[in-house]
């Protein structure tokens, strides 16, 4: 779940006389409304970029203003934005200005190749990957996506419905791919999987995604359900879910669509009640007196906010009658275990191979983690506990 996150954007950069000779990069945090955002400036060939891995904005043009031996200036106009800084001791301590804030903004020096990704998958595969799409007709929508199976094939796949926002293939964010990760440890270990663009993002070409709600993001991801059994190389389609995927997965569960389902963090409780959490606990010290009447009145006009908030997902879960893989990080701030697993726990029918775990120490990326907030999720170099992808590949392989 990602709509909450304090949406300031901003780069990264170099220092020298002449801004044609360097190529280099910088990362540092900005603090704002109680949350930490990592920043990159990248300076190279006498242009600069910024970036904003924690909100997915990359390559946000800026202008060097002044550049010399010990001080920087960069506007950046398309954010009404700027950044002064000086050089000192290895290192640029500045200010970056927006909308009237002025914000402390020190940086380092960093690799220009990114953060350091340990997990994600890189060729050669011992599995074959389909570029493959598929149709919401309904929507005019098609959903551009990967298949991936082991070699010799596979008994059962699962489609990958990915969190809240516009969301790649991979689930890609905070430079992490987590649903590549996944992708890539199931069919090492026999299982297919079909994860895809959300409409009308990456390769996925047509539908309303901006006022799309989950209903609607539902039935893209029964198409791809559909297009599976179609295929007729399976002979069980589970459905993976990640937050609002999660959701997901229980609204077609209900409906028979799949076989089986592995929901990770996915909300059991009325969306209103999740994002009052969400307020209350992100940090801010404005933050824990927020009312349930002011963040209605404050996320009022937003299509997909409103349904969610009015979506009560308990009947659908109560009738689920496939077996459910349901995992919850016991540090997640975004989709608590403690308010989600006991609602889980009472209403899931019983299904001897349904199993409810909260995953110690892990936030709602299911990485493990410090506080569990999402001002960390950019530093940590895990992209997804290996932990749970082994509960994940043990649990579907005795279905």
């Amino acid at each position: 779940m990602k709509k909450l996150f304090f949406t300031l954007a901003v780069g990264c950069i170099g220092l020298s006389a002449t801004a044609q000779e360097v190529r280099r990069s910088w990362s540092g945090d900005l603090e704002a409304m109680g949350q930490k955002l990592p920043i990159i400036l990248n300076l190279a060939n006498g242009k600069c970029i910024l970036d904003s891995p924690a909100q997915g904005a990359t390559g946000i043009p800026a202008t060097i203003d002044l550049l010399t031996k010990d001080s920087i200036k960069v506007s950046i106009k398309s954010l009404g934005a700027t950044y002064a800084a000086r050089y000192v001791d290895g290192r640029l301590e500045g200010t970056f200005a927006q909308a009237g804030m002025k914000l402390p903004l020190n940086m380092k020096e960093t690799s220009p190749d990114g953060p350091n990704r340990p997990q994600t998958p890189r060729a050669p595969f011992p599995y074959t990957t389909e570029e493959v799409t598929f149709t919401n007709a309904k929507a005019g929508a098609t959903l551009a996506g990967t298949l991936t199976v082991p070699k010799g094939g596979a008994k059962c796949v699962m489609i990958m419905v990915t969190g809240s926002g516009p969301e790649n293939r991979d689930e890609e964010i905070y430079a992490h791919k987590p649903f590549a990760v996944i992708a890539d440890r199931l069919a090492r270990a026999g299982i297919a999987t079909l994860r895809y663009d959300d409409r009308a993002t990456g390769q996925s070409v047509g539908g309303d995604m901006k006022n799309a709600t989950s209903a609607d993001l539902a039935e893209d991801a029964a198409a791809g359900i559909e297009w599976l059994r179609a295929q007729k190389r399976f002979k069980k389609v589970g459905l993976l879910g990640h937050s609002e995927g999660g959701l997901i997965a229980f609204i077609l569960g209900a409906q028979r669509k799949v076989d089986f389902i592995v929901s990770l963090a996915g909300p059991a409780v009325k969306g209103d009640s999740i994002l009052l959490y969400q307020s209350r606990n992100s940090g801010s010290p404005f933050a824990k007196g927020i009312t349930m009447e002011y963040l209605r009145n404050l996320l009022k006009g937003n299509k997909w906010t409103e349904w969610f908030m009015d979506y009560d997902p308990t009947e659908n879960i109560a009738n689920t009658k496939c077996p459910v893989l349901a995992l919850n990080g016991t540090k997640d701030c975004q989709v608590p275990a403690a308010q989600n697993i006991p609602v889980l726990r009472r209403l899931l029918p019983k299904n001897k191979k349904t199993m409810i775990k909260e995953c110690e120490g892990l936030n709602h990326l299911f990485q493990h983690c410090t506080t569990g907030r999402p001002d960390e999720y950019y530093a940590i170099e895990e992209t997804f506990s290996e932990e749970v992808l082994e509960d994940i590949i043990n649990w579907i392989k005795k279905l």
